[in-house]
């Protein structure tokens, strides 16, 4: 997507981003794609977090490139900035954030423990170059480093993580919402070094509105898409059945003694046993469960590999209604021998609302500011000035039903009436 991605090996930085992009725990995420389960629906979205993460570096060099016209900012800066622009997903788990939610971790805890850690290649190699590059790092992935307008180009609502991934999906589900100026974007970027915060300049500001609209497009018509999150409703059903069923003492095939063993244990994992998985690792396992002596965990396994997916509705309608039509769906997924725990599940996106863009004056990290005037500029927050940023402030919720496709019709007859 960015064509050659250049890198000067002669240089001690260039030689420890190389060694980086070498390293163990940096080449596993080849093995994970980076938008989870959307090759279901778009079938050229077989990216991973590999590609990703060096998009987000090249985007973090050119526009570090680029602030250096006229900022002074320190050489180990610039290195700490490059660095967690590469490292900044090496703590995602099989198929992105999809597993998540029923494993109960957060990919951003494991990504700063990777980047401590002595036993990782990782983390030896960043102390081998300096002993506070590891903290330095850590720090801009949580949020800490200083200066801000630093840190605000690898972790905000206007960063090189979602500039990069915004283009690349766009390009490999082979939609255009999320397409904007790229360029114009990093032209106009600039520090306001009063306040340590980035803003970009008056004649950039239709460039980040264009910038904040594509990922309110992509989230509603692709991360949001019906067949992607029905496939990860059938994941996630999954894995709970292997759970349960491994507790109950069932037939849940698994390696004795692995990472996987301690996750059907309910038990949290180490770092290494962590990053000791990938796509495959999961892929594997539904491969075998699709044989296990436990129906629903078999048929659930063969639905998934096969792409039998469950349907989904979206409950675009009154609250009272939507209770009632749940209840009365769920009812006829139940009669039809589906047990309703795993086969009739409510979607809510995590039961609260998405915001495409959020002002909260205790982050100011996270707000986007802008240059407003040009004969007399002032720097204010983006939704000050802009009505159609304002109008991306409105909170948006999914609230789905996904359920075989056995029972459509009958559930259809309901969804209609």
């Amino acid at each position: 997507m960015h064509n050659i991605i250049r890198l000067r090996t002669d240089t001690d930085e260039g030689a420890l981003i190389g060694a980086l992009v070498d390293s163990a725990e940096f080449q596993r995420l080849r093995r994970i794609r980076q938008l989870g389960l959307a090759h279901f629906a778009y079938q050229a979205a077989e990216h991973s977090r590999f590609a990703h993460s060096l998009g987000a570096f090249h985007l973090a060099s050119r526009t570090l490139a680029k602030l250096r016209l006229d900022h002074d900012i320190a050489e180990s800066d610039q290195t700490a900035v490059r660095v967690a622009a590469l490292l900044h997903d090496t703590g995602h788990g099989p198929f992105s954030h999809v597993i998540e939610p029923v494993l109960k971790f957060h990919h951003e805890d494991f990504t700063v423990e990777t980047v401590l850690s002595g036993e990782t290649e990782v983390g030896r190699l960043l102390k081998n170059y300096s002993a506070e590059l590891p903290k330095q790092v850590a720090a801009i992935i949580r949020g800490t480093f200083r200066p801000m307008a630093l840190a605000q180009l690898v972790s905000s609502q206007l960063d090189v993580d979602r500039m990069d991934y915004l283009l690349r999906d766009s390009l490999m589900t082979g939609v255009k919402y999320g397409v904007y100026d790229l360029e114009w974007i990093i032209k106009s970027l600039e520090i306001n070094e009063a306040a340590d915060q980035l803003y970009v300049s008056a004649r950039g500001i239709y460039a980040v509105e264009d910038y904040l609209q594509a990922r309110y497009y992509m989230f509603r018509q692709v991360y949001f898409h019906r067949t992607l999150r029905a496939a990860e409703s059938v994941l996630h059903s999954i894995i709970r059945r292997a759970l349960t069923l491994y507790l109950e003492g069932g037939d849940v095939w698994h390696q004795s003694g692995s990472a996987f063993e301690k996750i059907l244990r309910g038990e949290k994992l180490i770092l290494a046993e962590h990053l000791s998985l990938d796509d495959a690792d999961i892929l594997y396992h539904i491969k075998q469960w699709q044989n296990s002596g436990d129906c629903t965990l078999a048929d659930l396994s063969r639905r998934f590999l096969n792409r039998r997916l469950f349907k989904a509705f979206d409950l675009d309608m009154s609250d009272d209604k939507a209770l009632s039509f749940v209840e009365d769906a769920r009812v006829v997924a139940e009669q039809a021998g589906f047990d309703p725990e795993y086969y009739f599940i409510e979607d809510k996106a995590g039961d609260v609302p998405h915001y495409f863009y959020t002002t909260d004056a205790t982050k100011p990290k996270d707000q986007i500011y802008v240059e407003e005037g040009f004969s007399q500029p002032k720097i204010r927050e983006i939704s000050e000035v802009s009505a159609a940023v304002r109008g991306l402030q409105e909170g948006y919720r999914i609230h789905r039903v996904c359920f075989p496709g056995e029972v459509k019709n009958e559930i259809s007859k309901l969804y209609h009436q």
